[in-house]
């Protein structure tokens, strides 16, 4: 009954318990010649970067170096001398952390994060575009997804961060998208 009425709702469960890729050790990442910088301002008194099975700081810390890893990935379509110096302010991960007694999944599961399209993927950032150590376009940042749910998740599907991440590629491929056709 209870699985019935939430399917019902047209609520979309994801557990946040989904294995991230392995992450790179901190030197391989040190070695790596980044095209974008970012820097995560503050990430305790972020919206929402809450952990379901695990740590926070241990999630905190996987979120933020896949979201790396794709600002690094977006900004690899700039062009030659292109670099990216972002600023994250604050981020709302899609969805809420519940017990899952709450959502009618038992007592021993443990917490889920519950996807609802009220609950949207936001993020505030700042950026400083540069070619070759000159300031092209800075902007202030604030991202948001009200129809995140409305569209298919396509390459990103099985991604635990696929609405911020479709989010930020439709928001790089706009931004950018100047700069990328000079590409």
């Amino acid at each position: 009954m209870k699985k019935s009425l939430l399917f019902g709702l047209g609520l979309s469960l994801t557990l946040s318990g989904v294995s991230f890729a392995q992450e790179k050790s901190d030197e391989e990442a040190a070695q790596s010649d980044s095209i974008a910088t970012i820097n995560w301002l503050n990430p305790k008194d972020y919206a929402d970067v809450r952990a379901a099975n695990e740590s926070r700081s241990r999630f905190s810390k996987r979120v933020f170096n896949r979201l790396d890893e794709y600002f690094n990935e977006l900004a690899e379509e700039l062009p030659e001398g292109h670099t990216i110096d972002i600023t994250v302010n604050d981020l709302d991960l899609a969805g809420q952390v519940w017990p899952a007694q709450f959502v009618g999944l038992g007592h021993s599961t443990g917490d889920v994060r519950l996807i609802k399209r009220v609950d949207i993927p936001r993020i505030k950032f700042s950026y400083v575009l540069k070619n070759n150590g000159n300031v092209v376009k800075e902007a202030e940042v604030n991202l948001k997804d009200m129809g995140f749910l409305d569209r298919l998740a396509g390459r990103y599907k099985s991604d635990p961060l696929r609405y911020e991440k479709r989010m930020l590629n439709d928001w790089f491929s706009d931004e950018f998208s100047e700069q990328i056709a000079k590409n």
